[in-house]
């Protein structure tokens, strides 16, 4: 689901603490060593994700926030903030030319480029949190 939050939203808080649970604690922050990635530079949206107004800018950029069933993706359009919700029993993570993420025929792909490669640590941690939510234990995390 994709929701508007450059301003308050309470449609997008209700929807995302229903389905991918509320945010982790300040302790449970400090434990995992952060919940958020730095920024990713957009390659494509899919246009099932493309706001109305997109225009075009040079460089868009993105980043995750972790949930306990989930993850949120924020991005942003000129002075714009999107987030799309994305259940972890719904998520796909792809990693070729592009990193990218999948969801419902929906998809983002980020350009593995120096933003990538800092995040690394942050799509293992990523990975394994999906891997231990679904409890798939034969699934090489």
């Amino acid at each position: 689901m994709l929701f508007n939050t450059s301003y308050k939203n309470e449609d997008y808080e209700k929807e995302s603490n229903h389905l991918l649970g509320e945010t982790y604690s300040f302790l449970e922050r400090l434990k995992m060593r952060g919940i958020g990635s730095s920024r990713f530079v957009i390659e494509e949206l899919s246009p099932y994700l493309t706001p109305e107004n997109m225009q075009k800018t040079d460089v868009n950029y993105a980043n995750i926030e972790l949930r306990p069933k989930g993850v949120v993706v924020h991005f942003s359009n000129r002075l714009d903030r999107y987030s799309w919700l994305v259940p972890y029993y719904r998520l796909a993570i792809f990693s070729a030319d592009a990193f990218s993420i999948h969801s419902n025929g929906k998809f983002i792909k980020f350009k593995k480029d120096k933003y990538y490669q800092e995040n690394k640590k942050f799509i293992n941690k990523f990975r394994y949190l999906k891997s231990a939510f679904l409890n798939l234990d034969y699934y090489d995390a």
